[in-house]
C-alpha cells in the first residue's frame, strides 16, 4: 500500500519546480538532464549532420520520415542507408504513404536488396484491413514525425524532410528556411521509443527495447523533453506544453510556425500574454507550399493583430519551420504545427528545452530571420480584395480538413 506523503512535505518537494526556468513546464520531473542539443538550420547544415551519423552507424539505424524525395538529396540518403545495411548494420525505414506519394515504388529497393527493412505508414487505400481488428477509415491520419537514431545513440528531429527542397538555391535548391537538432544523451531514449512505437503500429513487429545513452560529451542542456503524440492519452501533450509555457511568459513569445491556425486557446492565452506587457511575435511564411492553409491562416490576423500579437511573413521561398522561444529559456523545435491537424490527425514529435544559453541562441537566429521579414499591419488586410477575403473565410471554415 502507498501510503501518501503529508501536503507540507509534497509542497516543499514542488516548490523548486515553481519558480525559475523551471515555471515554463508542466512536469519538470520529466525532463532529461545530461543530453546535448545542437540546432541546425535548413538543409545546408541538417544533411550533412544526418548523412554523417548514417555512415558513422555501428549497429542501428532507425529513420522515420514524411517525406521522402525522388531527387539527389533523396538518392544520397538512399545510397548511405545501403551501404550500412550491406555492412551489416540493422536498417528500419518508414516513410508515410501520403507525404511520400509521388515516391516511385521502386526507388527503396536497393535498401530492400541490401537486407534493410522498408515500411509504408497507413498504405494508400481508403479503407484497410489491420489484424485483429474492424475496417477503419486511415486516410486521414498521417506520420508527420521526421526522426532518425542511429545506434540508439545520437538523434536527429525537427520540421525537415529528405528533399531537394530544402537546399539553397545556389546548389540547386528552393532555399526553404526550416529548423531541425542533433540530439545525444539521454533524450536519444525517448526519440528511440517513439520510433519504436510507430514502425510497430505500421508493421506488427516486434522491436527489442531501447538502450539508455549515458550523459553526452559537451555543454548539456539544462533539461530536455520528446514530447510526442502518438498514443490518443499524449493527442494533446505538445498543445499543453505550448499553453503551459505562454502562460508563464514575462518577456516575449518567439514563434515560427509554417501552418499557423491557432485555435481557441491559444488565441486567447497569446492575448492575455500581450495584457502582461509580453511581446508576441510570429513569423508565417508569405507563400505557402498549401494555399488552402495560407489562406486559413491569414483569416485569424486581423483578430489576432488586434490582441497585440505581431505577425511577420517569410517572403524567400517557402518558411517551414516548427519552433518556438519563450523569455530566453524555453524553446522548443519539432513537426509539430499549430493548426487542427498536428493537434488531432498526425503523428508529431518535439523537442521541448528548458535552457538558457539553447534558447539564447535559437533567439538570435530568430532575429536574424525576422529581420528579413515583412510586418502584416491592418492596412494590409484592408488591402485584400473581396476575393482574397472570401477564400481566407472558406479556407478557416474548412480548417478541420486542412
Amino acid at each position: 500500500m502507498q501510503i501518501p506523503l503529508p501536503t507540507s512535505i509534497r509542497r516543499r518537494l514542488i516548490r523548486p519546480f515553481a519558480s525559475g526556468p523551471w515555471r515554463y513546464v508542466r512536469r519538470p520531473e520529466l525532463l532529461r538532464r545530461y543530453t546535448l542539443v545542437t540546432p541546425l538550420r535548413s538543409g545546408a547544415e541538417t544533411f550533412p549532420a544526418m548523412l554523417d551519423a548514417i555512415r558513422a552507424a555501428k549497429s542501428s539505424i532507425h529513420f522515420e520520415i514524411y517525406i521522402l524525395r525522388d531527387d539527389r538529396v533523396g538518392e544520397a540518403f538512399r545510397d548511405a542507408l545501403v551501404e550500412r545495411a550491406r555492412a551489416g548494420v540493422t536498417v528500419r525505414f518508414l516513410y508515410d504513404a501520403v507525404g511520400s506519394i509521388s515516391l516511385p515504388d521502386s526507388f527503396l529497393e536497393p535498401l530492400r536488396a541490401a537486407g534493410g527493412r522498408v515500411a509504408i505508414y497507413h498504405p494508400l487505400a481508403l479503407w484497410r484491413r489491420k489484424a485483429g481488428a474492424r475496417w477503419r477509415l486511415t486516410l486521414n491520419k498521417r506520420d508527420h514525425k521526421k526522426i532518425l537514431v542511429v545506434d540508439d545513440r545520437v538523434g536527429f528531429t525537427g520540421g525537415i524532410n529528405i528533399g531537394l527542397e530544402y537546399e539553397s538555391k545556389d546548389a540547386g535548391g528552393e532555399g526553404w528556411l526550416d529548423w531541425h537538432a542533433r540530439v545525444e544523451g539521454p533524450a536519444v531514449f525517448e526519440l528511440a521509443v517513439s520510433f519504436r512505437r510507430t514502425w510497430m503500429s505500421a508493421t506488427d513487429d516486434v522491436l527489442p527495447e531501447a538502450t539508455l545513452p549515458g550523459p553526452a560529451l559537451g555543454r548539456n542542456v539544462l533539461g530536455t523533453q520528446v514530447v510526442d503524440n502518438t498514443g490518443l492519452r499524449s493527442r494533446w501533450r505538445m498543445h499543453r506544453a505550448y499553453l503551459y509555457a505562454i502562460a508563464a511568459a514575462q518577456h516575449d513569445i518567439s514563434i515560427l510556425n509554417a501552418y499557423f491556425i491557432p485555435e481557441l486557446n491559444l488565441r486567447r492565452a497569446f492575448r492575455k500574454a500581450v495584457a502582461r506587457g509580453v511581446s508576441v511575435r510570429v513569423i508565417v511564411p508569405s507563400d505557402s507550399d498549401v494555399k488552402p492553409v495560407r489562406h486559413a491562416s491569414r483569416y485569424l490576423y486581423r483578430q489576432l493583430i488586434a490582441g497585440g500579437v505581431r505577425i511577420y511573413e517569410w517572403p524567400e521561398s517557402m518558411m517551414h519551420a516548427k519552433a518556438g522561444i519563450i523569455d530566453g529559456v524555453w524553446s522548443t523545435i519539432g513537426s509539430y504545427n499549430l493548426d487542427h491537424r498536428s493537434l488531432m490527425h498526425n503523428l508529431e514529435v518535439a523537442l521541448v528545452c528548458v535552457d538558457g544559453p539553447l534558447a539564447a541562441t535559437l533567439q538570435a537566429e530568430f532575429e536574424r530571420e525576422i529581420a528579413r521579414c515583412q510586418e502584416i499591419t491592418t492596412a494590409d488586410l484592408d488591402a485584400l480584395t473581396r476575393w482574397e477575403r472570401f477564400q481566407d473565410w472558406f479556407w478557416y471554415q474548412m480548417r478541420s480538413q486542412l
